[in-house]
């Protein structure tokens, strides 16, 4: 393997001009970030023509890394190349070490992005790559670009670069082969298979033309256009070609393809109506933009016709060139992974993370998982341990946006199998304005599901002696929420997720009404997960229960301890009230009294303490005067509360204080899981909740 590398640091760099390492970087920084608490990120030497650095960019916005931009980076391509040119390389690199050494030390893990290689002084490139590696300790990661290859020269390029890398002493921790085409990916994948132990791993990822192609809003940009028409969020549309039309509509009509962008003149109003009609056809295609050139649009008339529209999926941009220009222009949009295009960022992702071997890849580190949890690291493991046992999870909110966008990014993913509710044409076309394909979800309408009868008539039997009616059933079974608990009840789906647009107590009612809570406990509850700067904690009860009694309360301690081990949390309870220990006397100090001596009763295996105040739970000096002996005060990672008006103010509290993430509430207890969203979620609170869904399904 060679080198003397701490392998606390990691080199990413292309060997050759466009090989897509972005891709690879940010598949190692997410890698990472699950397992170590502090990673850091250095680009040593950035393009000269992009300011700022897409790259740096990214991954210090994604990463929230405190490291400014000036600090991250030392030189541009043209000055290293200048540097060398002149024999002063030894003096560039000082310079570079000097920088990385400044940042390096408040860091666990350094990931290091290296120059793209420029092709004409490409043999120095690659050369200088290696050299800064090697000089910063960093084991390297080379990246190929197989776009355009034979399967011999690639094959041939990945035992140079061998060879190399072991050459000049770097350790090799693997080589990426990127972009390659269907016919030799397959070929490659079996001869790369079982490298021999000395050797790095080499891992071949399929050219995807998402990826290497720009969006409708990248060509917007690029080429200085206007926005027309449409809606904004329809720019994240991706253009995969480029179609100039010039025919007759009838005979332009048989060329057009998905992820079509349409150039044509602004004064071509049937191109651009009967390509703006092909949205209500199923016989065509769905498109990515239209592209007006010649500074013109169209007629007064023909504007209010399209204005008129409902549909506002396809977006239209005007630029004042010509033809032939615009369409010369447009293909040389150099499309990026960026911050602001998280549908690309998504992507890269989940085609890094479906062709990478993590586990080989943690091992050759040897990586051991940090004690320190940030928020960032919990997030990230969510979708780790969804995937290990990939359930289906129904979200019956398919009119809400963030549940669209949502179900893209775990589907590009691939951490759980989607099901929607919802008329399938509508759903489609509310996505696709907003440009998210889901091609893979099932949508179901449960207003004209075969399941509908059967689903009434187990309603209706589950609920007679309560006084349901069959017409009553009937009602409740064309409510999402009651039809998509009964789709969790009857196995079709393992979970659902929802409360984006709906109170708390109509997503929960179905569930406590029809899967009810497992054998053996006493009662559903719920919990947050309280993701704090350098731990996570579990809060329950904070969205369900109001004032549980001693039995009820200790039931709560217990599912919340099981829930935080589920999570990779070491349990240790404390149960709160007002009075540590003896100090305090009435009613509710003797309930939660109570509620431990039960708890303990019930499960010896757990540390469970109390009664504590919060600040002898949390804090270690206040616990030695307090609590002195306990095992979990200071140290709890569980704190349950004595009742709802207190978990809630509290949750809540610490959660604007410190700027705390709050996940949930998670409802805990039930035979199967039923997760309720906050009105107010963001996308990536619904993506969380899913994952943690799945998770619970698999757990059950």
């Amino acid at each position: 393997m060679g080198g003397k590398q701490d392998q606390k640091a990691i080199y990413i760099t292309s060997l050759e001009p466009r090989a897509g390492k972005l891709m690879v970087t940010l598949g190692m920084m997410e890698l990472i970030s699950r397992e170590l608490s502090r990673v850091g990120f250095f680009r040593p030497v950035i393009r000269s023509e992009q300011e700022p650095d897409n790259d740096l960019n990214l991954i210090l916005t994604r990463y929230n890394l405190d490291i400014s931009y000036q600090d991250a980076h030392v030189f541009k391509v043209d000055e290293v190349q200048a540097l060398g040119a002149e024999g002063r390389f030894k003096e560039m690199v000082q310079a570079i070490l000097e920088k990385y050494n400044r940042i390096k030390g408040n860091y666990d893990f350094m990931i290091i992005e290296g120059f793209e290689s420029s092709g004409i002084s490409s043999g120095f490139d690659v050369d200088a790559n290696i050299n800064i590696a090697k000089n910063l300790g960093a084991g390297l990661m080379g990246v190929i670009s197989g776009r355009g290859q034979k399967f011999k020269e690639i094959v041939e390029e990945v035992r140079l670069t061998e060879e190399t890398v072991q050459e000049e002493g770097c350790f090799h921790l693997a080589t990426v082969v990127n972009r390659v085409g269907p016919d030799c990916l397959k070929k490659l994948q079996e001869v790369f298979k079982n490298q021999p132990e000395e050797s790095a791993p080499v891992y071949v990822i399929p050219d995807v033309k998402e990826l290497s192609s720009p969006t409708v809003g990248e060509i917007m940009e690029g080429l200085g256009c206007r926005f027309i028409y449409g809606e904004r969020e329809s720019l994240n549309r991706i253009a995969t070609q480029f179609k100039v039309a010039a025919m007759t509509l009838d005979n332009y009509l048989s060329y057009i393809e998905n992820g079509d962008l349409i150039i044509t003149p602004g004064d071509r109003e049937d191109i651009v109506v009967g390509t703006l009609s092909t949205i209500f056809s199923k016989a065509f295609p769905n498109i990515a933009g239209i592209l007006l050139t010649g500074g013109l649009i169209p007629g007064r008339r023909v504007t209010r016709l399209i204005e008129g529209m409902r549909n506002r999926a396809i977006p239209i941009i005007g630029v004042e060139t010509d033809t032939f220009t615009a369409a010369i222009n447009a293909s040389n949009v150099t499309p990026l992974i960026r911050p602001d295009i998280p549908k690309k960022v998504e992507l890269a992702l989940g085609v890094f993370e479906s062709r990478v071997d993590i586990d080989e890849i943690k091992k050759r580190l040897k990586l051991s998982p940090s004690e320190i949890v940030t928020p960032l690291m919990f997030e990230f493991r969510l979708f780790e341990w969804a995937k290990q046992q990939k359930k289906r999870i129904l979200l019956p909110e398919s009119y809400d946006d963030r549940i669209l966008k949502a179900a893209e990014i775990l589907r590009t993913r691939d951490v759980v199998d989607i099901t929607m509710l919802g008329k399938k044409d509508e759903v489609l076309e509310r996505a696709s304005i907003l440009g998210v394909e889901l091609p893979d979800v099932d949508i179901i309408d449960h207003t004209t599901s075969p399941l509908l009868p059967k689903f009434i008539e187990q309603f209706y039997e589950m609920r007679r002696h309560k006084g349901v009616t069959m017409d009553a059933a009937r009602d409740a079974m064309l409510d999402v929420n009651y039809f998509g608990t009964m789709l969790v009840y009857n196995d079709v789906v393992d979970g659902m997720v929802s409360g984006a647009a709906h109170a708390t107590q109509d997503v929960l009612r179905p569930a406590f009404q029809i899967i009810k809570t497992k054998p053996g406990v006493l009662i559903a509850s719920s919990v947050f997960f309280m993701c704090l700067p350098t731990k996570v904690m579990v809060f329950g009860d904070c969205a369900v229960n109001p004032d549980p009694n001693a039995r009820e309360l200790a039931a709560i301690a217990i599912s919340s301890a099981d829930t935080a081990a589920a999570f990779g949390i070491e349990p240790r309870v404390a149960m709160l009230s007002y009075s540590t220990g003896e100090s305090g006397k009435g009613k509710d100090v003797e309930k939660v009294k109570e509620a431990v001596r039960i708890a303990r009763q019930l499960r010896p295996d757990l540390l469970i303490d109390g009664p504590l105040q919060y600040d002898a739970a949390v804090d270690m000096e206040v616990a030695r005067k307090k609590a002195p002996g306990s095992k979990v005060a200071g140290r709890a990672t569980v704190l349950i509360f004595p009742d709802l008006n207190t978990g809630n103010n509290t949750y809540k509290a610490v959660q604007r204080s410190s700027n705390a993430i709050a996940i949930g509430p998670v409802i805990q207890g039930l035979k199967k899981p039923v997760n309720d969203l906050s009105r107010g979620c963001l996308v990536e609170d619904v993506a969380n909740t899913v994952a943690i869904t799945a998770i619970q399904a698999a757990r059950n």
